[in-house]
């Protein structure tokens, strides 16, 4: 399976799709009124410009994937800082679990830490290396 999800045409969607579990949140997040908001959108644009450096400029430094990595590590942890606040929701004057919070919560964190672990990869990093030219 590893060498599966490792093949050089599969990085760039994976690129793509790390923006995903850094931004879904239930609609009740991104309401105007809460702080959840500003967080994924900060964190989103954080991975952009890691991404933007990655792919376009070439960079052949590291702190652009620490940054990738960052992302996604605060993504973990601010997610589960906010999940024990959101467990449950008021309605009708009791307390009801708030399934989809959770599922989407625990979604997160599972591709979150698949993409931490996917970015460390040395094949993925050598993967978006520009081919080196012979001279």
């Amino acid at each position: 399976m590893k060498k599966a999800v490792l093949k050089r045409n599969l990085i760039i969607p994976f690129f793509i799709l790390q923006f995903i579990p850094l931004v879904v949140f239930t609609p009740e997040s991104y309401k105007v009124t809460t702080q959840e908001w500003w967080l994924p959108l900060v964190l989103a644009v954080l991975a952009l410009f890691a991404t933007v450096e990655i792919l376009i400029r070439h960079s052949p430094e590291a702190w652009p994937w620490y940054l990738i990595s960052f992302s996604q590590g605060f993504n973990i942890i601010s997610r589960l800082l906010m999940l024990m606040p959101h467990i449950s929701v008021t309605v009708n004057k009791s307390e009801v679990f708030n399934t989809p919070y959770v599922i989407v919560a625990v979604l997160c964190i599972v591709v979150s830490w698949f993409l931490l672990w996917y970015f460390e990869q040395p094949e993925v990093r050598m993967g978006v290396m520009p081919e080196a030219k012979l001279e």
